[in-house]
């Protein structure tokens, strides 16, 4: 009985130790949040949520499933791209979440032969190689733009430059004859490859060979894939989804046609690039071109054309095929028709471990953290949907044809979407989104953890890294939300670490070079992932949306500022400026209206209607900004303040019409009315977003 005794009173004290040690670390717990005292019961929970979605984070996580997504290179349409869509498919119904497939028909493009060689004065020929020999090409597609039309060319070669118009005005002062010629030119200058080809065939050349610089010696022979087919989706169904057994357009249509460029084209590497351009003769490159090289200059000193000749032949292949998006669905509690979108790709044109599956495994670990919460209690105010994206590579065609399918109720019901397609290609955090969700962008930012430093947060390094907030907009065309913002109208964010990394686009783009370079201890993977998931959570669950149109207002007003010294007081902005300041008052009356109702917590249904009548204006006001008509010349782009230029070398980047309406492509005798109508549109579009944010009639 004395044992039994002792052994009772041992058992109850190490009862009691545990009992004090959890009571200890709950308190502890319990002193980071709110008191359940002085904040409401719903707060309460909703902070507690947050708080274990940041906790639970796991590079090692992220990185298995980095690893698997990139065993094999997985191209649209392809078989490997399927087994990598069962694969998220697979993931999510696991997580217990809501899974399925939207699958639709489109036109794809793929090569079946590529040839190159250099014809030099001496009668010698060489074999230009159009591979990457130094890495396993495991499968991969041969280096190949899509959608360039099948041929062959036979012409003096000549360097162009990035193929700008400026750079064809610079090649004429030189004397420099192109017609005819096999075009090498260098990426960027804020060209997409279709206008670079496209600007080469208005000029004469019968092809062009397009390389990137990448300044890492180890990564010379990479070649760039890409697309070169103007416009978003399928070609075939423009403006329309391409479901199995819709409307298909021929090949042969005019309106497919002109997606696609006049000559061919084929990407080199820029070895092959170097080996052609030290053999030219004639002019010099200008000072201009030298001096922005990245080699130094090195790469050549002359432009041509010749005297080495270049035979070029390429043909490929169109075929429509299967493409596959994968969604998982949380449905809100309280207000399930309203949807909260967060998407990536998964196709690659080699292994993809940057480009798109560093995005896709940060998706996966929110998918993963999000089962989580739900198995402790949690649901989201607000339906939660996680995208899987096919075919981006060729033209954001999965995202474009599934917004097309749904226009209408993502056009009523999306409150945001927020994209994430390279995740991590480097160092620095870059952020681009619509202006009213910057505040909560930096909120978010102040609470996940820098990953290149122990003990700041991403926001200070941020600050530190741009002397400032530094937000920046979404103009361009290169990843999936453009369908949403520049289509339908809805508040977007894209969101990556670091820029210009030197394998885009290769078969060096694997879970190797992610790892020995790109993020060694994948903590810049968790940090994406965290600021993703987090905005996500507030999106969905904050009892007024987190939008400020203030930040939007003030936007718009330095928009206009730089228009207007532009213009010279040769045209007025003064519709413009006039719509802004209508929009700015009910800006400021729709945020004093937020506060008000963010601390109101009542439940009655009266609270809960003002609320929703709130939100609502808030969803919607962005899309008042977008015109049915959509930007002359190219009607799908319907947002009239960030959208595509028609003129790449535009003086500004944000109301695209408008930007068209100066841009000296425009002839002359009609660019003052052209403009005037275009400043009418944009003060129109505003003052429409003002109305909604008001939600009266006038």
């Amino acid at each position: 009985m004395l044992i039994e005794g002792r052994t009772s009173c041992s058992f109850l004290f190490a009862f009691a130790l545990i009992l004090l040690t959890l009571y200890t670390t709950l308190y502890h717990q319990l002193r980071r949040l709110p008191s359940a005292a002085t904040a409401p019961l719903s707060d309460w929970n909703t902070l507690h949520y947050r708080d274990a979605f940041t906790s639970a984070s796991s590079n090692e996580t992220v990185a298995a499933y980095l690893r698997d997504l990139t065993l094999h290179p997985h191209l649209a349409g392809t078989p490997l791209s399927l087994s990598t869509a069962l694969y998220v498919y697979t993931h999510f119904q696991s997580l217990g979440l809501t899974t399925h497939f939207v699958n639709f028909s489109s036109l794809l493009s793929y090569p079946k032969h590529a040839s190159l060689t250099a014809h030099f004065v001496d009668g010698t020929i060489l074999s230009v190689s159009l591979e990457e020999p130094s890495v396993p090409q495991n499968g991969a597609v041969r280096p190949y733009h899509a959608y360039s039309p099948s041929g062959s060319a036979y012409g003096e070669a000549v360097f162009l430059n990035y193929g700008r118009e400026q750079d064809y005005s610079e090649l004429a002062l030189l004397g420099v004859e192109v017609k005819d010629c096999v075009g090498i030119l260098r990426r960027g200058g804020e060209m997409s490859r279709y206008e670079a080809v496209e600007n080469a065939a208005a000029h004469g050349l019968a092809a062009v060979l397009m390389y990137t610089e990448g300044g890492d010696d180890r990564y010379r022979e990479g070649v760039e894939r890409g697309t070169v087919m103007n416009g978003l989706g399928d070609p075939l169904s423009p403006g329309w989804a391409g479901v199995e057994g819709g409307e298909k357009l021929g090949l042969k249509d005019p309106k497919v046609m002109e997606k696609f460029p006049g000559i061919p084209s084929l990407p080199v590497s820029e070895a092959a690039a170097e080996s052609i351009l030290i053999s030219l003769e004639e002019a010099k490159v200008p000072y201009e071109w030298r001096k922005i090289f990245k080699s130094g200059g090195s790469t050549s000193t002359k432009v041509g054309p010749g005297p080495i000749m270049l035979n070029l032949t390429y043909e490929g292949e169109q075929k429509t095929t299967n493409i596959h998006n994968v969604f998982a669905v949380i449905r809100g509690t309280e207000e399930p028709d309203r949807f909260v979108l967060l998407g990536n790709h998964r196709d690659a044109w080699t292994y993809g471990a940057v480009d798109p599956n560093s995005g896709t495994a940060a998706l996966l670990d929110i998918a993963r953290r999000y089962a989580l919460l739900m198995h402790s209690g949690w649901n989201p105010r607000r339906t939660i949907v996680l995208c899987s994206w096919d075919a981006e590579e060729f033209g954001m065609v999965g995202s474009t044809e599934w917004v097309e399918q749904n226009y209408a109720n993502l056009g009523s019901k999306a409150v945001a979407y927020f994209n994430v397609d390279c995740a991590v290609q480097g160092s620095g955090l870059f952020v681009s989104a619509t202006p009213q969700l910057d505040d909560l962008l930096v909120d978010v930012m102040k609470k996940i953890k820098d990953p290149d430093s122990e003990n700041a947060f991403l926001y200070e390094q941020w600050m530190a890294a741009n002397k400032g907030i530094n937000i920046q907009r979404l103009s361009r065309v290169d990843s999936d939300f453009a369908p949403f913002l520049q289509h339908v109208g809805i508040p977007s964010v894209d969101l990556y670490f670091g820029s210009d990394f030197p394998v885009y686009h290769t078969a060096f783009d694997s879970y190797s070079w992610m790892a020995n370079f790109g993020d060694p201890s994948f903590q810049r993977h968790v940090a994406v992932a965290g600021v993703w998931g987090l905005v996500t959570l507030h999106l969905a669950d904050d009892l007024i949306l987190p939008f400020n149109y203030v930040s939007y207002a003030a936007e718009l007003l330095e928009y206009e500022n730089v228009l207007n010294n532009l213009l010279e007081g040769n045209v007025s902005s003064q519709p413009i400026a006039a719509a802004i300041e209508e929009f700015a008052h009910a800006a400021a009356d729709s945020e004093g209206e937020a506060k008000k109702l963010r601390g109101d917590q009542s439940l009655d249904d009266f609270s809960i209607l003002r609320r929703r009548i709130l939100n609502d204006r808030l969803m919607l006001a962005e899309r008042g900004f977008t015109d049915s008509e959509g930007l002359t010349g190219r009607q799908w782009f319907k947002h009239l303040v960030y959208g595509p230029r028609g003129d790449p070398e535009s003086k500004i980047s944000f109301f695209p019409g408008i930007a068209d309406a100066i841009s000296p492509r425009t002839k002359e005798e009609k660019r003052e009315a052209l403009l005037r109508h275009e400043i009418w549109r944009v003060a129109r579009a505003i003052q429409r977003a003002a109305y909604t944010l008001r939600g009266e009639l006038t």
